[in-house]
C-alpha cells in the first residue's frame, strides 16, 4: 500500500504559488517518496501553468498514482480568477478554508503532512483571518482538535535550525514579553521534535542573548541575568544539554553552528538575517509542537514576480522534501 501523500495548500492564488508548485512537481515527480497533491483550483493552476500536466482526484490516495505524470489536484474552486500579482478579495475564504481541509485530512491521517503555499495575511484580515500567520493559526486549528499545543517556529537553511522565541511582535515589545517560561516551553517542545523527527537523541541546544554581547554581565541589560540564565538552568536540570546565552554576533559562523543541533533566538530577525543570509532562496519554516508535519517555504507570495516565470521554487522544493523525511522519520 502507497505512503499517504503529503498536501500542499492553496496559498495566496495571485502571487507565486502556482508558479513554484508546478516547478515543485516537475522537480520532485519522479521521487516517490515527495508524492503531493495540491488542494486547490485545476482550472487556475492550469490557466497560469499552460503546459502543467493536471489530474484531478476524488480523494488524497488517488496522488502517488498520478503523481509521475501529472499534478495531482483536489479540486476545490476560487470564488474568482485574480490575475497575477492583483489580489481578488473574494479568494480569501478559500485559502482559509484549504488550510482548514489540510488539517482534516491530516488529523483523518489521510495526508502524511502539509506543506504551506504562502499567505497575504493583510487580505486575509478582511476575511476575518486574526492571526498572527500560519503557525499560530495551524495551532489554533490544532486546539480546536482537542490537542492545545506550544508551536515552535523553525527555520532551516544550510544546517541550521533557528527558533525565535518572540515572533510577530514590535522590538519594543519583546522583552516584557519574553519569560522565562516562554524559553522552557520552545525548549522543551524543539528538543522533542529533534528526536521524534530528526533522530537526534540527545539535541544540543543553544541560546542567544537578548543584548549586545549577551548583556555583558548586566551592562547592557539584566534580561540575560533574570530570565535566560536560569531557564538553562532548569533545562541542565532536567537533563538538557544547553548553552549560553551566547553573543549574538558570534553564534552563526560555521564553528559556532558545529557545536549545536539548534538554537533559541530571543526575537524575530535574531533567527531570520542568518538562515536568509545562509540560503536566501532555499530556507524553510518547519512547525514543531503540532500534531501533526507542517512545513513551507521561507518567503512570501512574492505578488511583484507572480506569473513573470521568475519565481525561485528552491525553498517549497525543500519544504517538500523536509516533509517528506520527517514523514519517513516519524513512521
Amino acid at each position: 500500500m502507497a505512503a499517504a501523500p503529503l498536501v500542499l495548500t492553496t496559498g495566496e492564488p495571485a502571487g507565486v504559488a502556482p508558479d513554484i508548485t508546478a516547478a515543485a512537481w516537475r522537480a520532485l515527480r519522479n521521487e516517490p517518496s515527495c508524492a503531493f497533491f495540491l488542494l486547490g483550483d485545476a482550472g487556475y493552476w492550469q490557466a497560469r501553468n499552460p503546459d502543467l500536466p493536471i489530474g484531478r482526484i476524488a480523494e488524497p490516495a488517488g496522488a502517488a498514482g498520478m503523481f509521475a505524470a501529472a499534478l495531482p489536484v483536489l479540486h476545490r474552486p476560487l470564488a474568482q480568477h485574480p490575475r497575477p500579482g492583483v489580489i481578488a478579495p473574494g479568494t480569501a475564504a478559500q485559502v482559509i478554508a484549504a488550510i482548514d481541509e489540510a488539517v482534516e485530512l491530516a488529523f483523518a491521517g489521510k495526508v502524511a503532512g502539509i506543506v504551506t503555499n504562502p499567505i497575504q495575511k493583510d487580505a486575509l484580515y478582511e476575511a476575518g483571518f486574526r492571526h498572527q500567520g500560519h503557525t499560530d493559526y495551524l495551532a489554533h486549528l490544532s486546539a480546536r482538535h482537542g490537542r492545545p499545543v506550544q508551536e515552535v517556529m523553525m527555520l532551516v537553511a544550510d544546517g541550521l535550525r533557528a527558533i525565535p522565541v518572540t515572533v510577530h511582535i514590535a522590538l519594543k515589545d519583546v522583552p516584557s514579553q519574553l519569560t522565562k517560561e516562554a524559553i522552557l516551553a520552545q525548549a522543551r517542545v524543539t528538543a522533542r521534535d529533534l528526536q521524534h523527527y530528526f533522530g537526534i537523541t540527545q539535541p544540543r541546544l543553544a541560546f542567544t542573548g537578548l543584548n549586545p554581547h549577551a548583556g555583558e554581565n548586566g551592562a547592557m541589560g539584566r534580561e540575560e541575568i533574570e530570565i535566560i540564565r536560569p531557564a538553562l538552568e532548569t533545562l541542565r536540570q532536567e537533563g538538557f544539554d544547553v548553552a549560553g546565552p551566547l553573543s549574538a554576533d558570534t553564534a552563526f559562523h560555521a564553528e559556532a553552528r558545529a557545536t549545536y543541533d539548534a538554537i533559541l533566538c530571543m526575537y524575530h530577525d535574531q533567527a531570520l538575517i542568518p538562515v536568509k543570509t545562509l540560503d536566501f532562496h532555499g530556507g524553510i519554516n518547519v512547525s514543531l509542537g503540532l500534531p501533526f508535519i507542517r512545513t513551507s517555504p521561507d518567503h512570501g507570495t512574492a505578488l511583484g514576480i507572480a506569473g513573470t516565470g521568475r519565481a525561485n521554487p528552491k525553498s517549497l522544493i525543500a519544504a517538500i522534501r523536509m516533509a517528506a523525511l520527517m514523514a519517513k522519520a516519524a513512521s
